[in-house]
Parts: C-alpha cells; sequence; structure tokens
C-alpha cells in the first residue's frame, strides 16, 4: 500500500514541480523513479529497491505479466487522448513543412539510427531499426514545456507543436511494425508470415479503431449515455477497444486506439471538449504513475551497459547530425530562414510514447530470448533522458544565440469574436500583426475564421490559453466581450502574461459617467467614449475602419476632441510612419505629425471642415463660424 500510495504522490509532485520550474514532466519523473528503483540500492541496507515493480516473477508490485498489463493499457489510453487531438482541417493549414517532417524527416531518423546503432553498438540490423524507430517520436507533452516561455515567431512554434502531435501515432506505429517483424520473422527475418501479420494488424487496427469511434459517436448523439457517465462510459470502451483489437491481432491495440482517437476528434460531438478535458487529466495520472513504474524497473545492471563512449557517440548523431539533415531536408524550400532551420534542428526531444513502448517492447524480446534486446530499453531511456535535459537547459539561449527569439512581443489577444471584434482584428491582420481571436461562442469563431482570422474557441477561466505555445508571441490583449466582469477577469487573469505590453477593456456602463482624464490615468480602458453597446451600434452602422492623414499632433488633438462629441465615431490607434500602431492612451503625450494617421471606426470624417471650419464653411457659401 505504502509503494502504491508513494507512487501516486512523488508523480504529482514531480508534476507540480515541472510545472514550478517550467521543464518537462518527463524529467524529474524519470529521474524520482531512478532513484527509487535501481539508484535506490545503493542506499538500502539489504541491497534491494525501494520500489519494486518487476515484471516477471512473485515478488513486487506487479508480479508475473500485470506491469507488462497496466503498461500497455496505459499508453493505449495516452495514444487515445493524443489522437483526439489530431483535427483534419488544422492539418490541412500546416502545409508541407511538417507532412514532410514526419515523413522524410521521420525516414531519415528511422534508416540513419538503425545503421549508426547496427554500426556503433554492433546490434541485429532487428533491434537496431527497433530502436531507430522508437526514436522517431518527438511529442508534444515534452515539447510544449520547453517553448511555452520561449517568444518565437509563430511559424516555428507550430512546426514543432504539430510535429509532436502528429509524429507520435506515426512513431508508434512504425514502432509496433517493426516490433511484429522481429517476433514474427524470427530466426528467418523479414518473412512473407511477417508481413502478413503486419497486414492484419494494419486491418485490425484501421477496422477496430473506426468501429469502436463509430459506435461510441452513434450511442453519445443519441443521448444513450447520461452525461454523468460520459467519461467514464468512453474510457471503457476505449480499454475495450484495445484489448478486442489485441486479441485479433496482437499488439494492433495501440494503432486502434490512435485511430478511434482521430475518428472521434473529428466528429461533431459536442461534449468532444469535456471529453477530451478528462481524457488529459487522466493522462496526466497515468503517465506520472507509469514513468516512474518504468524508470524504476530499471536495473543498475541495464544503466551500466550503456555507460560507455558507444552511448555518447549515438547521442552525438541523432542530436547533431539526424535530426538537423532530416529538418534541413524537409524545410527546403519552405520559407523558413537558415536560423529558424537551425533552431527547430536543435529542439527534438523524444518523449512518453518513446520511453514508455521502449520499456513495452526490450522487455518482451529480452523474455522471448532475442539477441541484444537488453539494449532497447535502457538506450531509449539515455536518448530520451539527454534530449529533455539538454533542450529544457538550452532551448532559450539557443534562441537568444541564433536570432530567433522574439525581442518584443508585437501579437494581439482579442477577447470576444463579436462583429466589432472582427472588423478590429481584419484592420490589424491587414496591417501585418498577428492576430488571435478568442470566444466561447462557436458561431462568432467560425465566422472569424471565415474571414480568415485566427480564432480560437476557449474560456479565457480555464488555462487553455497560457497552455497554448502558438501564442507565445502575443504582448497585447484587448478585452471586448459583452460582460464586465469577463473583461476584468481578462485583464485581471492574463495582463501579465498576455498583454506585458498593454492590456485593454472596454470601458462599463458605470464608467460613462466618469471623467474622461480619470479613465485615461488608469491606463487600460480602450475608448473613453463607447462601452460594449456603443461598440457594438457603431460597428452595425458604420462596418469599416478609416484612416486620416495627420501633419501635427495640433491636428490630431482637434480630430480626437471632434471625435469625443460624435457617438457614431470611435478612435482606436495611431499610426507612425513605419506602419505601427499604438493604442490612443494620454493623446497630449503622444508623439503624432507628418506621415501619421489616425485610426478610427465609424462615418466618414471631414478632416478640413474639422481643423479649418470656418475657411471650408465660407468656401462652401456657409454663415457658421
Amino acid at each position: 500500500m505504502l509503494e502504491l500510495a508513494g507512487i501516486i504522490v512523488l508523480g504529482i509532485l514531480a508534476q507540480w514541480v515541472a510545472w514550478k520550474l517550467k521543464i518537462p514532466a518527463i524529467l524529474p519523473l524519470i529521474l524520482i523513479g531512478l532513484f527509487v528503483g535501481p539508484v535506490s540500492t545503493l542506499f538500502s541496507e539489504d541491497g534491494s529497491q525501494w520500489i519494486q515493480p518487476i515484471f516477471n516473477g512473485e515478488k513486487g508490485l506487479f508480479p508475473g505479466q500485470n506491469l507488462f498489463y497496466f503498461v500497455s493499457l496505459a499508453i493505449g489510453i495516452i495514444l487515445f487522448e493524443g489522437g483526439l487531438t489530431l483535427r483534419r482541417n488544422e492539418v490541412k493549414k500546416i502545409g508541407p513543412v511538417i507532412i514532410k517532417l514526419i515523413s522524410l524527416g521521420s525516414a531519415v531518423t528511422f534508416i540513419g539510427g538503425g545503421v549508426a546503432a547496427y554500426y556503433i553498438f554492433g546490434l541485429d540490423w532487428r533491434i537496431s531499426f527497433l530502436f531507430s524507430a522508437l526514436i522517431i517520436v518527438t511529442g508534444p507533452t515534452v515539447i510544449t514545456p520547453i517553448l511555452r516561455n520561449i517568444p518565437l515567431k509563430k511559424d516555428v512554434s507550430a512546426v514543432l507543436k504539430w510535429e509532436g502531435i502528429l509524429i507520435d501515432p506515426i512513431g508508434a506505429l512504425v514502432a509496433v511494425l517493426v516490433f511484429e517483424f522481429i517476433s514474427v520473422g524470427g530466426d528467418a527475418g523479414y518473412t512473407k508470415q511477417a508481413l502478413i501479420e503486419f497486414g492484419k494488424i494494419v486491418l485490425i487496427g484501421f477496422s477496430f479503431g473506426i468501429s469502436g469511434g463509430y459506435a461510441l459517436y452513434y450511442a453519445i448523439k443519441r443521448k444513450f449515455i447520461p452525461h454523468y457517465l460520459l467519461n467514464v462510459v468512453a474510457l471503457s470502451v476505449v480499454l475495450l477497444i484495445f484489448v478486442e483489437s489485441d486479441v485479433f491481432a496482437h499488439e494492433s491495440g495501440l494503432l486502434a486506439v490512435v485511430v478511434m482517437g482521430m475518428f472521434l476528434g473529428n466528429s461533431d460531438l459536442p461534449s468532444l471538449k469535456e471529453l477530451l478535458y478528462f481524457k488529459e487529466s487522466l493522462s496526466v495520472l497515468l503517465i506520472s504513475i507509469l514513468f516512474i513504474l518504468l524508470a524504476a524497473n530499471i536495473s543498475l545492471d541495464d544503466l551500466l551497459l550503456v555507460y560507455n563512449w558507444k552511448t555518447a557517440l549515438l547521442l552525438a548523431v541523432i542530436i547533431f547530425v539526424l535530426r538537423p539533415l532530416g529538418v534541413f531536408l524537409s524545410t527546403t524550400s519552405s520559407g523558413l530562414k537558415v536560423n529558424e532551420k537551425a533552431f527547430i534542428s536543435w529542439v527534438g526531444p523524444r518523449g512518453i510514447v518513446a520511453a514508455g513502448i521502449a520499456s513495452l517492447f526490450g522487455t518482451k524480446l529480452v523474455e522471448q530470448g532475442v539477441p541484444g534486446a537488453e539494449y532497447i530499453t535502457p538506450l531509449v531511456f539515455s536518448v530520451v533522458l539527454v534530449t529533455v535535459l539538454l533542450n529544457a537547459a538550452t532551448a532559450r539561449l539557443i534562441a537568444k544565440l541564433i536570432g530567433v527569439f522574439l525581442k518584443s512581443s508585437e501579437g494581439i489577444l482579442i477577447v470576444g469574436a463579436a462583429k466589432v471584434s472582427r472588423l478590429i482584428g481584419s484592420y490589424l491582420t491587414k496591417n501585418n500583426r498577428h492576430v488571435v481571436l478568442v470566444d466561447t461562442n462557436t458561431n462568432n469563431i467560425d465566422t472569424a475564421k471565415n474571414l480568415g482570422l485566427e480564432a480560437m474557441n476557449a474560456n479565457i477561466m480555464t488555462s487553455e490559453l497560457t497552455d497554448n505555445i502558438e501564442l507565445n508571441d502575443i504582448g497585447f490583449l484587448i478585452a471586448m466581450t459583452g460582460s464586465d466582469d469577463i473583461n476584468h477577469q481578462a485583464l485581471k487573469k492574463y495582463s501579465k502574461t498576455l498583454g506585458e505590453n498593454g492590456a485593454y477593456r472596454l470601458m462599463n456602463s458605470q464608467e460613462a459617467n466618469v471623467e474622461r482624464s480619470l479613465l485615461n490615468s488608469k491606463g487600460e480602458v480602450l475608448s473613453t467614449t463607447h462601452d460594449y453597446l456603443g461598440f457594438t451600434q457603431v460597428a452595425a452602422d458604420y462596418p469599416s475602419i478609416q484612416e486620416l492623414p495627420l501633419d501635427s499632433h495640433e491636428k490630431f488633438l482637434k480630430l480626437l476632441r471632434h471625435i469625443e462629441q460624435d457617438d457614431n465615431v470611435v478612435a482606436l490607434f495611431l499610426k507612425d510612419e513605419k506602419g505601427n500602431l499604438d493604442f490612443i492612451q494620454n493623446p497630449e503625450e503622444m508623439e503624432a505629425g507628418p506621415g501619421y494617421h489616425l485610426v478610427y471606426m465609424g462615418k466618414p470624417i471631414d478632416v478640413e471642415g474639422v481643423v479649418n471650419p470656418g475657411i471650408v464653411n465660407k468656401d462652401r457659401g456657409s454663415n457658421l463660424a
């Protein structure tokens, strides 16, 4: 009981430490597992491990094959959750770079890693290529924490994020197929029987995955499952599909759950986000338990087996040769700069799927007596530890040294995607600003996307935004919803992270009667003349954003005073001669002159009539002064 409770407590503690130190959780998890496992034999009185998972034998937390079964099911659930995140429409947007990275880049790692393992360690070709298949996988759980606090160009972050998400199931599938070749082929190697077994795995895996996904989709859509049982029923179906598929074709369960997750992730299930949240929470718990167990299951003999110069040479080939080669071949004619390609080459940490499947397959092949199989688990764990530690420690420094680190975050996050937000977002996008609209209203989000805007269906009360590495270049925040509470909460929660250069909100109805100089002094009100209803009315009557040329600071102030008296016009930004945009706060202190423009939304303004009213009226024959 003490060991089981200790694993859970230590696992969650490792997750908290990772969050606090902003590093991938897999690093403290594996280190804790090694400490309470093989390293603890150096401290215990009888030379036993503090935690002994054990795959075989009568003693330990999981005697016999029980640990093997637990690891299999846990990895199946983790891969299902990964499959849920793969959206067909998002994959289309990522372009040929990602497609090449997960195909050509994976092929370079697979072939190059296999050849390197064969010649450096003298392993059998089959074991060498199983190792190389396992190290194809990077994974979002290790890349996201590394990149979350590094402001990067959006394209670079997106490439790394999507490579990690997409390559998880691909690497797992390749590893499964190679493992099956080894298991079925025996001494004969790549035989006809092995090819037949391959076909069975693919056929059964896809069939069960799609069937299970459709069955669960149908049951949820028809409301056969009560809401309070939704998550646990989904979990039971995933386990059922995994086991049934495995019965018909051994090791096809992993493929089946990935396919099932992809099917549901691309469906129109209204409860998909809730299901994803549950699976994410479950995955965190399983990962926490899993990697302490797997690391603890490694013996000191396994560690000493790879504690030599050969391992160092193999790691050097993987990190400094194969990863850059795969990235540069995959990004040819991509538009990415050399320094951006170099940074992507540097960030390639291996993660959870690699380590988990390595333990699964390595132990099984050792049991089968396959020569060299004892190297699989410790070698893959070495790759995971070194790449995660290296990238976590140096990614920020490397980004600064090679010039991909954004010195200033100029992106703009607009909370609320109603018509007025879409108008402002479109204008800012046309002026080369990275704009992201956030809303919980799916109709607003869909409309924004149809206009070519980047929009997210997210709740600002959760941690969705801070966890999104594609928002790393966001430095300005505008809260423009119809709820004063949400606008205030958005600034309170995100002003220091996503609004470090400026966080603004709409004034509320109570502030409409407050002296404008007092509102300006707060430095957070977007407009001192219009609240949400005022903005909405102007956007409905005059849905366009105009630019007024300026030649002096005096003209700028005169135009602002005129705008303040007109409910059909609202001032937004001051645009300088280089095209840079500033929010209008304390206009008396702002610089404005030739080449500048006042940006506003609303009806057209007669500039000359405002600046020189007497002259204009005289020319028009008017008696108005």
